[in-house]
Formats: structure tokens, C-alpha cells, sequence
């Protein structure tokens, strides 16, 4: 390895154990561990938010996923912004943050079960966070040791291994203020490697305009098992209606765009804040990061393309061996001088890590927490730091035995989930007063129902690779007209939770009790 990158990696190393052990001093109760004393600032929220938003799964998934399916993707970079921040801050953020503090929330399945006094909802919650998240994490996991093991040539297990620790250590050890503390550094880091790319490629194709027209060009060798579904191009939008079009836009596009509003880690960043105002500042703030590493992401895989024709007379995904996962590394390594390597590497590094030790913290903090601690009806570190410690085990194993390509797809599942589990729910928690327990219920449930019936009998990306449906019916899918096979389980199951959300609702009433606290709540979350 050389020297230079050896001594760039120690110093990052030994920053994130500092910044993890400065955290841990800073640590004396449940409140510190889990929401960090509910006295987070601005800066340090929002680029926690951001990095823990944009993870190897972005840069190196997504960023890669553009490589195959273009610059259509771009829409995601939009919805990012609109939906994840500045809907997410103004409109979720502040209800979320006073009614958390009011009704003593530490977690986002204890917010939503203290919303609809339901002991159900806290650990049915926490549970499907528990049971789903891994893959989630494992995919983040896979997307950063991919790039180690093509940048220095360590073993790919052996890098999973080494980050896992590195990364448990302060998360088990800081909680979430080790998260936040380590995530606000690895933010800068990752903003300015990824502003230093976007530079970079239009610096290396001619610019701009020149670089998109050299894209635009090369249409024709688009994939013919590609254009077959739909596709047009790399700056084009694919065939509406056609198979290609349902996977960019309904899975891809929507399903994480509109996921990220519901995603319990992300959600409880609400709950960290001391006031409206670190709201506020921080839509600028978390705007401008998720447009330079998204954007960055997007543009860099569909535009690698340009680069490996002229220097190697294949695509992108030709040059990567068939592995959307390795397009980017791929690029970087081949096209990139070797002090950016070293750049990006921290980049990534830093991407990878600030989402992983979030998604241990939630995860952990899910099962001892809101399960565990819920039914003991206590509260401990010591088991919340052995349920992240359990989180970590599972993720690594996973990250061991799950196939190529799956760092996308392993995402976009995870965030439908989310969507349709939480969102009609989260939305009626803070909007609508009549919403009750029941209809809260039936909303959670009827969503993780659907959406996993989708998931295992009708979305062909993932029912024919699981096989159960097949073993099941003897089909691949039940449903093969269409444009059934193609469409994302969050685009069915999240009207389906919304209806039976409001439905039950309609059809069922809180007792006085209920309703005498829900007023309390609500006029509470006014006057703050």
C-alpha cells in the first residue's frame, strides 16, 4: 500500500475513534445515547441527515444504476431535495421534533406507539425495523468494501470485517451522538470529494455541453436487451408504460424519493434538535449537500460511459465485468489520478460508514429498545449496546453471502417498506387528530403485508429471484400481464395502507381518555 494512503487512512481512522470517544464522554443516560440530549445544532443535524441520506448505496449503487439506465435518474435528485429535505424539515420536522419532546419519544417506533398509546405499534415497529434493515445495511456494507478491494487490493471479506469494527466500536461505545459527531465530519469529507469529481469529469470530456452530447451520441449502443424493454438512451427517458420505464420510475425514482420521508433513522434526526430555528438553517444546508452528492453520483455513472468507449471501446457496464456495483470504482481506479483515489476512498469511506453506524444505531436500538426494553418496561445502555452489537453480527453475515448487483436493489426495498409501513401512519400522527389506535394498526400492518406479498408473489425482481412463488404456484409471478410484473410493491401497498389507515380510522373512535390526550398533544406541539 503507499505510504501516502496508509497515513490518510490511520489519521481518518484515529479521527473516528476520537470523535467516538468524545461522544461516549459525553454520554450519561438513554436520552444522551438515543436522541443526543435532544440538543443537536444545525450544522451537525443536517450533514448527519445528509450523510446518513447518501450513503455507498447512492454514490456507488445509484451512481451505478445510472451507468445502465441513464440520466432519467436525475428525477430522484429532485424528489431528494423536495421530499427529503425540504418537505421532510419544514413540514415532518418540526411537528415531529415538539410532539417527540412531549410525549418523551427516544425512538421512532416509541414516537408513533406513545402517539397512538400502543404498546402493538412499539414493537411491531421496531420489529420490522429489526428484521428489514439488514439487508439495507449489508448492501452499504458490500458498496464500500467493493471499492477498497479494487483501490488496495484488500480481500473483500477482510474489508467488511475491518469496517464493521471500526465503525461498531463508536456506535456501540457514542451512541447517536458518536453517529451525528462522526457523520458531521464525514459530510465535509464527502462533499468536497464529490464536488472535486463532478469537477473532474467535465474538466476530462470537454465540458458540459460537450460531455452530454458525446452521451447523447452514443444511443445506438445502448443494449439491445435493454432497448427491448423500453430504453432509448442515456439522456433520454425510456418507452412510458414500458418494463424499463416501471423499473426507473417506480422503483428507483418514487420508491426512494418518497421513501426517504418515512425512514425511522432519518426521522429521529427530528428529535435531536433543541429548536425550529436548527430546522430551519438546516434546509440550506442538507439542500446543498444532497444536490452536490447526488447529482454527482448520477452524472458521473451515466457520463463513465463516455469515458470507456473512447479509451476502451466498451460501455460502462461492459468495463465493469457485468457488476452495476462496480462502475464507479471501476471508473475511479481507471480514469481518476492516484491522489483522488485516495480522496475518493475517504469519500466513500465516509459515505459508507455515517449510514452504516446510523442504521446499527436504529436497528440495535430497535430490537433492545423498542422490544426488549418496551416489554421489561425499562430502559438500558447495556442492552441497547448489545442489540447494536447483534445488528452488526447480522450485517456482516448478510453482507457475506448476499449476490453482485444487490446494492441498489437491497435499498430501494428496504425504503418501500418503510414507506408503506410508516408514512400514512407518521402523516396521520402529526396532521390528522381522528386518526386512532386501530386505524394505526391496521395501516402498519395492511402496508408490511402487501408490501411483502408484493415483494414474494408479484414483483418479478424479487419473487423470481426468491423463488417462493414459483415453488408455490409453479409461476414465477402470479400476475404476468402488464405491467404487473414491473411495478414496485410500494406503488400498490402504500395507497392500500393509506386507505385502511383512514378507513379504520372512520370507522372507529378513541376513548375520552384518548381523545383528552391527543388535545393535550396536539395544543402542546402548537405552543412550542
Amino acid at each position: 500500500m503507499d505510504y501516502l494512503l496508509a497515513i490518510l487512512i490511520i489519521v481518518y481512522v484515529a479521527l473516528m475513534i476520537l470523535v467516538g470517544y468524545i461522544a461516549w464522554k459525553h454520554t450519561s443516560n438513554s436520552e444522551d445515547y438515543l436522541v443526543a440530549g435532544r440538543q443537536s445544532n444545525s450544522y451537525i443535524m443536517a450533514l448527519s441527515y445528509g450523510a446518513t441520506f447518501i450513503s455507498t448505496a447512492a454514490i456507488v449503487g445509484f451512481g451505478g444504476l445510472a451507468g445502465t439506465n441513464g440520466l432519467g435518474i436525475l428525477w430522484l435528485v429532485f424528489l431528494n431535495i423536495a421530499v427529503g429535505i425540504f418537505i421532510a424539515f419544514v413540514i415532518f420536522g418540526k411537528p415531529t421534533r415538539k410532539m417527540g419532546q412531549y410525549l418523551n419519544a427516544l425512538t421512532f417506533p416509541e414516537f408513533l406507539s406513545k402517539r397512538f398509546n400502543s404498546k402493538f405499534i412499539q414493537y411491531f415497529s421496531g420489529l420490522l425495523i429489526f428484521l428489514t434493515m439488514p439487508i439495507y445495511a449489508a448492501s452499504v456494507l458490500i458498496g464500500a468494501a467493493r471499492f477498497v478491494e479494487t483501490t488496495i487490493n484488500i480481500d473483500f471479506n477482510l474489508a467488511i470485517l475491518i469496517l464493521a469494527i471500526i465503525i461498531g466500536f463508536y456506535v456501540i461505545f457514542g451512541g447517536i451522538k458518536g453517529v451525528m459527531y462522526t457523520d458531521a465530519l464525514q459530510g465535509t469529507i464527502m462533499f468536497l470529494g464529490m464536488l472535486i469529481l463532478l469537477i473532474s469529469i467535465y474538466s476530462m470530456l470537454g465540458g458540459v455541453t460537450h460531455a452530454h452530447e458525446l452521451l447523447s451520441s452514443m444511443a445506438p449502443l445502448f443494449p439491445e436487451s435493454a432497448k427491448v424493454t423500453g430504453a432509448t438512451g442515456w439522456t433520454t427517458f425510456p418507452t412510458t408504460g414500458s418494463p424499463f420505464w416501471w423499473n426507473l420510475v417506480s422503483s428507483i425514482i418514487l420508491g426512494v424519493g418518497i421513501g426517504a420521508i418515512a425512514q425511522p433513522q432519518l426521522a429521529v434526526r427530528f428529535m435531536t434538535v433543541k429548536s425550529n430555528k436548527e430546522l430551519n438553517r438546516a434546509v440550506l444546508v442538507g439542500g446543498i449537500f444532497i444536490f452536490v452528492t447526488t447529482f454527482t453520483a448520477y452524472v458521473v455513472g451515466a457520463l463513465s460511459n463516455v469515458y470507456f468507449y473512447q479509451t476502451t471501446g466498451q460501455i460502462a457496464i461492459q468495463a465493469a465485468g457485468g457488476n452495476v456495483d462496480k462502475i464507479i470504482p471501476t471508473f475511479i481506479n481507471s480514469a481518476m489520478p492516484k491522489w483522488f483515489t485516495y480522496i475518493f476512498l475517504l469519500t466513500l469511506l465516509s459515505a459508507a460508514m455515517s449510514t452504516i453506524s446510523t442504521q446499527f444505531h436504529v436497528q440495535g436500538s430497535s430490537i433492545a429498545h423498542d422490544v426488549y426494553c418496551a416489554i421489561k418496561n425499562r430502559s438500558s445502555l447495556r442492552i441497547t449496546r448489545i442489540g447494536i452489537l447483534i445488528a452488526i453480527i447480522i450485517a456482516v453475515v448478510l453482507a457475506y453471502i448476499l449476490p453482485g448487483n444487490i446494492v441498489a436493489t437491497g435499498t430501494s426495498i428496504f425504503f418501500g417498506i418503510c414507506a408503506v409501513a410508516f408514512l400514512p401512519v407518521y402523516l396521520c400522527a402529526l396532521f390528522w387528530k381522528r386518526t386512532t389506535k386501530l386505524g394505526a394498526i391496521a395501516g402498519i400492518v395492511s402496508g408490511t403485508v402487501s408490501s411483502l406479498f408484493c415483494l414474494l408473489f408479484t414483483y418479478k425482481k424479487v419473487a423470481a429471484g426468491l423463488g417462493i412463488c414459483k415453488f408455490l404456484t409453479g409461476k414465477a409471478v402470479l400476475f404476468s400481464s402488464m405491467p404487473w410484473p414491473y411495478v414496485d410493491p410500494m406503488v400498490i401497498a402504500l395507497p392500500i395502507a393509506f386507505i385502511f389507515t383512514i378507513g379504520v380510522s372512520l370507522l372507529t373512535k378513541n376513548s375520552k381518555e384518548e381523545e383528552i390526550a391527543i388535545e393535550k398533544m396536539f395544543k402542546a406541539e402548537e405552543g412550542a
